[in-house]
C-alpha cells in the first residue's frame, strides 16, 4: 500500500506524527500540509514534516488521495467544506477526532454525495504537550485506533483506513459512533472534567497556592490532566455534552454514596465501597 500524496490539514502534534509515521513506513510518498496558523504549517516545512506547504486546506487536498484531518471538531465542518471540491470518489479521508457523532454529523453536511470518502478515526494517543516540535514518528505505534465508519462509508476506503493504521502498529478497532462516544464520555471526558473541576476548586481556596506545593508524586496525574489545552476540550466536552453529563450524574450518585458512609461513620460500608474500587481498578490493570 503506497500513498502518492497525504492532504494534511492541521500540521500539529497529531498531524505531523502521522505525516512522519506514514514516511518512515514509506506509505506515502509526498506530504502537502496546510495550517490555519501559517507559522505551524511552515515549521512542519523546515521540519521536513512536510514537503510542501499550502496556503488553502483546499489547496493541500487537491492531487491527494489520502487527507488526514487534525483540527478541533468544531473545525470539521468547515474543513470539509473547504475542501469538498476536490473530493474524489477513491479519494481516502479521515479525522483524528475524539467525539464521532457530531463530526458524522459534520461530514454529511459538509461532502453531501462524497460523503463515503470519509472514515471517521480516533486513535487513542496524544501527549501533554502540543506542536509540530513535539511531532513523534512512533505517536501512534502499539496504540489502540477506533473506526467509526457509517452504512454509506466506502468499503474501499475502510479496509485501506484499517490497513493504514494497521501497518503503522496500531490495534484497530471498529464500533459505532453513539458506543464510541458513550465510552469514551465515561473513560476519558469525565476524568478530564472531573481535573477541571478540582483544579478550580483548590486554587479557589485560600491556602490553595500551599496545597498545591505540599501534593505528592500521586498528585501528577491529575494535575496533567488539568492542564489539557482549553480549547481543544470546551469542544469535545460541548460535542458530547449528552453522554459527559450522564457520566457527571453517575459519578455524583457514586460520590454521594461515599461522602453518606463518611457523614454516618460507616467504616465497614465506606471500607465496602474502597474495596469494589480497588478490585474494578486491580481486574482492569490486569485484562
Amino acid at each position: 500500500m503506497m500513498f502518492e500524496q497525504l492532504g494534511l490539514i492541521g500540521c500539529g502534534l497529531m498531524g505531523g506524527s502521522f505525516a512522519m509515521a506514514l514516511k518512515n513506513a514509506g506509505l506515502v510518498k509526498r506530504v502537502v500540509g496546510y495550517s490555519r496558523s501559517t507559522a505551524s504549517s511552515t515549521q512542519a516545512l523546515s521540519l521536513g514534516v512536510i514537503d510542501e506547504q499550502a496556503e488553502t486546506a483546499e489547496h493541500a487536498a487537491a492531487g491527494s488521495d489520502l487527507v488526514l484531518l487534525a483540527v478541533p471538531v468544531a473545525s470539521t465542518e468547515s474543513t470539509l467544506r473547504a475542501i469538498q471540491p476536490q473530493v474524489t470518489s477513491d479519494m481516502l479521508i479521515m479525522d483524528v477526532g475524539s467525539t464521532k457523532q457530531d463530526v458524522i454529523q459534520a461530514a454529511r453536511r459538509a461532502l453531501g454525495a462524497s460523503f463515503g470518502a470519509f472514515v471517521p478515526v480516533h486513535p487513542i494517543a496524544g501527549k501533554e504537550v502540543s506542536g509540530v516540535d513535539n511531532a513523534d514518528p512512533l505517536l501512534y505505534k502499539g496504540r489502540p485506533v477506533i473506526l467509526t465508519p457509517e452504512a454509506e462509508t466506502g468499503a474501499a476506503q475502510v479496509q485501506q483506513a484499517k490497513a493504514l493504521w494497521t501497518a503503522l502498529g496500531c490495534k484497530v478497532a471498529r464500533m459505532s459512533a453513539a458506543d464510541h462516544d458513550a465510552a469514551f464520555a465515561a473513560v476519558s471526558h469525565l476524568p478530564h472534567l472531573l481535573a477541571f473541576a478540582y483544579m478550580n476548586a483548590l486554587v479557589q481556596q485560600s491556602q490553595g497556592d500551599r496545597y498545591l506545593s505540599l501534593a505528592g508524586t500521586g498528585f501528577r496525574d491529575f494535575s496533567r490532566i488539568a492542564a489539557s489545552e482549553p480549547s481543544m476540550w470546551r469542544d469535545i466536552l460541548i460535542a458530547n455534552r449528552d453522554d459527559v453529563l450522564q457520566q457527571s450524574r453517575l459519578f455524583r450518585q457514586a460520590l454521594e454514596a461515599l461522602e453518606i458512609c463518611i457523614s454516618a461513620g460507616d467504616g465497614d460500608a465506606l471500607k465496602n465501597l474502597i474495596s469494589d474500587a480497588s478490585r474494578t481498578r486491580a481486574q482492569w490493570t490486569l485484562s
